[in-house]
């Protein structure tokens, strides 16, 4: 059974109803696809949302809805299925959007950041120019899993001089306690399942 989030962020009454309800109708919508894309995971797919132009544009609303009061300069999403929310997202804050992408993707001066996987490690890069000093930055993506990926892209953040004023995801999967590698940042997740 899934677990609705009451967000860390200040909200009034009537937001944090409407985000229940919200999440309610989200969660409905997300398939899940057993066995992708390997053996054993239960794949959230979001193109089902993606698909439904009221759905996707009120997601979009909802996530906006709860930053708006925090004066967001930049949205920095993760590649690649956060970009598809984090771009709107930006543009609906009035924010620049910043790509972390996975590495010797990004064209000009960039610097990276390696996190420890289950079996190894990855990294992440972000261009060294993306965010001015002191810039208020939202970090986005669509699933915290583990927090390896989100908590690289806040250390990124930070190395450039932002300052991380809340991560967003779509879904969180609690079972894996990602959020307890997040301790330092305010956490928010439209469904946790």
């Amino acid at each position: 059974m899934s677990k609705k989030i009451t967000s860390p962020v200040q909200t009034s009454d009537a937001l944090q109803k409407k985000l229940k309800l919200f999440s309610k109708r989200f969660e409905r919508k997300i398939r899940t696809v057993p066995d992708f894309p390997k053996q054993g995971i239960m794949f959230k797919d979001i193109t089902t949302v993606l698909k439904e132009k009221k759905l996707f544009s009120e997601t979009v609303d909802m996530l906006a809805s709860l930053y708006k009061s925090k004066r967001i300069d930049k949205v920095v999403s993760i590649e690649s299925r956060g970009f598809i929310f984090g771009a709107a997202l930006a543009y609906k804050l009035g924010a620049g959007f910043v790509p972390v992408r996975k590495p010797n993707k990004l064209p000009a001066e960039k610097i990276r950041e390696e996190y420890v996987l289950e079996y190894g490690t990855d990294a992440l890069e972000i261009h060294t120019d993306a965010i001015r000093k002191g810039e208020r930055v939202l970090v986005h993506d669509d699933l915290l899993a583990t927090g390896g990926t989100a908590g690289a892209a806040c250390r990124l953040v930070e190395r450039v001089g932002g300052k991380v004023v809340g991560l967003c995801f779509l879904i969180e999967l609690t079972f894996l306690n990602g959020r307890e590698k997040l301790n330092d940042y305010d956490v928010v997740s439209l469904l946790k399942v």
